[in-house]
């Protein structure tokens, strides 16, 4: 420690069980620090980190902003960003108590996808506010990763940054679970040698997941037509008035056969229940699938259709759970895709990047696809480099790229030693 400094700790008394606990232990005055990523030993080093020497970087950025994510850390850090609103399955704890999460999010970006990113808990959940901040702090990442922000408000919120900025802006809890329930559905069919196309597809939840699921489903090629999404009022659809305007777009795009009811009606003949709502739904309206079908029951950490009761209507059972096989975990997508999209300096998120990564993480299995393992394991290190190489050549295909070839590996930040 430097001489002349003193740092001091405020004591507390902690329950004699927390601190037996080996979750409290590990997370002892947080999980991540910062690292410097060049030597600070001597007075040439001062003079090149820092004055006189980055004056010449500054006045070369500020002749030429295009050399801002060489010279900066910015072209492979992404804010991790919450308001607390909705925080795994603890709901609106807000940003003090989301601030565990919001750490354990950014050493997954590390470990996975060699992303280095600042867990951000922002002190409004306004709109407005939430906008305004995340807007001004951006020259200091080069991607914006949304994470528990409740809806409908993150929709609106990610649309309007992603509008704003001229950098990747991506809702996990949306597109993360999106990407990786596509990849394990694209799977599943195969197994079970159904045409993608054509699956009868019921969606439990109409909030941020449910929403993206839906629209990623659609674009990756499952019919409109063929998909019902149920929320807590019954199966959507066009004649209800009681729909927000991220619903109403739901009803024209899906269930264009016009069924009413509840989840019983919609799941009459479905081959596939995806289950991101919580609460349970009753065996007998799952009995009413049709046989052999497919059941990812999402919510955690108890599935809307426990496992076994699953099993017994379906060939495939997916879950969010580690306990179980086939777990749809959102690490399997967010490293890789962020990894890919930074490393062609990408302005933005494209639908076509999210398919491609949802294709590489069902590729991963490819040679060992069987029915209790559609995905791969979220500590498979294959899976986040197949996907930033998917994701870095389909935004160079849908134009969004600043780079026509991803920088390569040897040239991104490594912590001094």
């Amino acid at each position: 420690m430097p001489v002349g400094v003193t740092v001091s700790y405020f004591s507390f008394e902690l329950d004699p069980a927390l601190a037996a606990d080996p979750v409290f232990d590990l997370h002892k005055r947080g999980k991540m620090e910062i690292s410097a990523t060049v030597p600070l030993t001597s007075r040439d080093h001062l003079s090149l980190a820092y004055t006189p020497g980055v004056a010449r970087v500054c006045e070369a950025i500020a002749d030429d902003e295009s050399l801002y994510s060489d010279y900066t850390w910015t072209a492979n850090t992404v804010a991790v960003v919450t308001d607390g609103s909705a925080v795994l399955g603890l709901g609106n704890i807000g940003p003090k108590a989301a601030m565990p999460v919001m750490e354990g999010k950014s050493i997954l970006f590390k470990q996975f996808g060699g992303v280095d990113s600042i867990p951000i808990c922002l002190g409004t959940q306004d709109v407005e506010g939430i906008i305004a901040t995340v807007t001004a702090m951006a020259p200091s990442f080069g991607g914006i990763n949304l994470e528990d922000i409740s809806a409908p408000r993150c929709f609106e919120i990610e649309r309007r940054l992603d509008a704003a900025l001229d950098i990747p802006v991506f809702h996990d809890d949306q597109h993360g679970t999106a990407v990786v329930t596509l990849a394990a559905l694209r799977n599943a069919a195969k197994l079970l040698g159904r045409r993608f196309a054509d699956l009868r597809v019921v969606i439990s939840g109409a909030g941020a997941a449910g929403v993206a699921i839906t629209q990623t489903l659609i674009a990756a090629g499952v019919e409109g037509a063929n998909v019902i999404v149920c929320d807590s009022r019954g199966i959507i659809h066009a004649e209800r008035g009681d729909l927000t305007p991220i619903k109403a777009e739901l009803a024209a795009t899906t269930n264009l056969s016009g069924r009413t009811g509840g989840i019983s009606e919609a799941l009459i003949g479905a081959d596939v229940l995806i289950g991101v709502s919580g609460g349970a739904i009753e065996e007998s309206a799952v009995a009413g699938m049709a046989p052999g079908g497919i059941i990812f029951a999402l919510a955690n950490p108890t599935p809307e259709v426990p496992p076994a009761l699953a099993h017994k209507y379906a060939a495939i059972v997916a879950t969010g759970r580690s306990d179980f096989p086939n777990q749809i975990n959102n690490v399997l997508a967010f490293p890789g895709i962020f990894r890919g999209a930074l490393d062609v300096r990408a302005s933005t998120i494209t639908e076509r990047m999210k398919v491609a990564a949802a294709e590489a993480i069902a590729d991963v299995v490819s040679d060992d696809l069987r029915p209790e393992a559609i995905v791969p394991s979220p500590l498979d290190p294959r899976v986040a480099p197949a996907v930033a190489e998917a994701v870095a050549a389909a935004a160079i295909a849908d134009g969004v790229a600043r780079r026509t070839a991803p920088v390569p590996a040897e040239t991104r930040t490594a912590s001094v030693s």
